[in-house]
């Protein structure tokens, strides 16, 4: 009887909502990611490129003029052989997210502790939900304490406090990157669900990386030249292929990653495509732009970045609703 009254008690919480024990899956990913040998190295890798990159870039702008924006330039400036830190999270961040993710499923899988967990009150909708929130969670984590590094770190070596405005920026900048390796995590879960062997996955997600970080540029200006040839030199030819280039080499979220960057971290930019001469008429010169107008700017790419990071991991969803998983 007791047994009986257990088994309906099951039923019914299964009956219940489809993210039943998604925080569970949640807390527990988190613990696992948090204390794995591959997070202490990339985490180590990325704390270590942080002050030194951070310390090259204190040591030019010293000797600079004073800056109104001097924090922002911390991030934004190199010095040889180190490039700017916001470089190096381009690489890195991607190479995080993938470290997060590309195991995801299949190694459930592998391991056959998948039946095991479908067999508790867990939906699917909850289990692959749950593990990609706690990769999210975990990155967001990750890349929030090497932010407060820093910024620490930036007021001890120039000695002087950020800015009101400069901390908005930088916690805008923070967002940017958050949803920018969301794009990876959710492509690195995604071919965990197509590819059994985590090896495959993670060589998948990274060609992927690579294609859009170094081969998506020179296809999208062949493209370009293919679909809106300059065959006069007219004024509406020339504007017409710049744009479409635009448009193009948008569709990588490594350049919506790097527009993004730009415009919040350096407030003289009041542009990221085209502008004609006609255009500046009635423009101040040289005054840097106020965050809002800042946001606005950059809002079309991180809505990009966002809504990408959602179709592929529907993408995902729907995909991992339709996998036959025996016992």
């Amino acid at each position: 009887m007791a047994a009986r009254s257990e088994e309906m008690a099951r039923v019914s919480a299964r009956e219940g909502s489809p993210w039943t024990g998604m925080w569970a899956v949640v807390w527990k990913e988190m613990a696992d990611n948090l204390t794995s040998v591959r997070m202490s190295i990339l985490e180590t890798l990325t704390v270590l490129t942080a002050i030194g990159t951070v310390y090259s870039a204190a040591q030019n702008l010293r000797s600079s003029g004073r800056d109104p924006f001097l924090f922002l330039r911390l991030f934004t400036t190199g010095r040889e052989p180190l490039p700017a830190f916001v470089g190096f999270l381009g690489f890195l961040v991607p190479l995080i997210a993938i470290a997060l993710a590309f195991d995801a499923i299949n190694g459930e899988f592998n391991r056959r502790t998948i039946s095991r967990l479908l067999s508790q009150p867990i939906y699917r909708d909850a289990l692959l939900l749950g593990k990609f929130l706690a990769g999210l969670f975990t990155l967001a984590l990750v890349l929030s304490t090497i932010w407060l590094i820093i910024v620490g770190l930036g007021i001890v070596t120039l000695g002087v406090p950020p800015s009101g405005e400069e901390v908005a920026r930088l916690l805008w900048f923070l967002l940017v990157v958050i949803f920018y390796g969301g794009i990876w995590l959710s492509v690195a879960t995604l071919f965990s669900i197509l590819f059994r062997q985590p090896a495959t996955a993670a060589l998948a997600s990274i060609a992927v990386w690579l294609f859009f970080a170094i081969f998506w540029g020179m296809i999208a200006d062949l493209l370009t030249q293919v679909l809106a040839p300059v065959r006069v030199g007219y004024l509406e030819e020339i504007v017409r292929q710049v744009r479409l280039n635009l448009a193009l080499s948008r569709i990588s979220p490594n350049t919506l990653y790097v527009d993004a960057v730009l415009a919040l971290l350096n407030p003289n930019i009041r542009s990221l495509g085209l502008v004609l001469p006609v255009q500046l008429e009635g423009a101040i010169l040289g005054t840097p732009l106020p965050l809002d107008q800042s946001v606005l700017l950059i809002w079309p790419h991180i809505t990009g970045l966002i809504a990408a990071t959602i179709l592929i991991f529907a993408l995902g969803y729907v995909l991992f609703q339709r996998r036959e998983i025996r016992a």
